[in-house]
């Protein structure tokens, strides 16, 4: 399974769900997540998609936590099982 197989299945849960998946990125920032995810009732989250057995490399990992220390939602997925477990 690829990384791309995960973000197809991600951004189907979503709309499922009744939300919305953007493709994030930041011309001035490198290593944001993948997507950015908002749902109703306000929750909004960052999902990072990753192949199976991929890890965030440490300038994602840095992105990441300065987005959670700001108070946000991190999500690092690798699996179709993941995906389910952010509903």
């Amino acid at each position: 399974m690829r990384e791309r197989d995960i973000e197809t299945h991600l951004v189907r849960r979503v709309r499922e769900a009744g939300g919305i998946s953007y493709k994030f990125t930041s011309p001035q920032r490198r290593s944001v997540p993948d997507r950015l995810v908002l749902m109703p009732k306000g929750s909004m989250y960052f999902v990072e998609c990753k192949a199976p057995g991929c890890k965030t490399t440490r300038a994602q990992d840095r992105e990441h936590a300065r987005m959670r220390d700001l108070g946000f939602l991190v999500a690092v997925i690798d699996s179709l099982e993941a995906v389910e477990e952010l509903f």
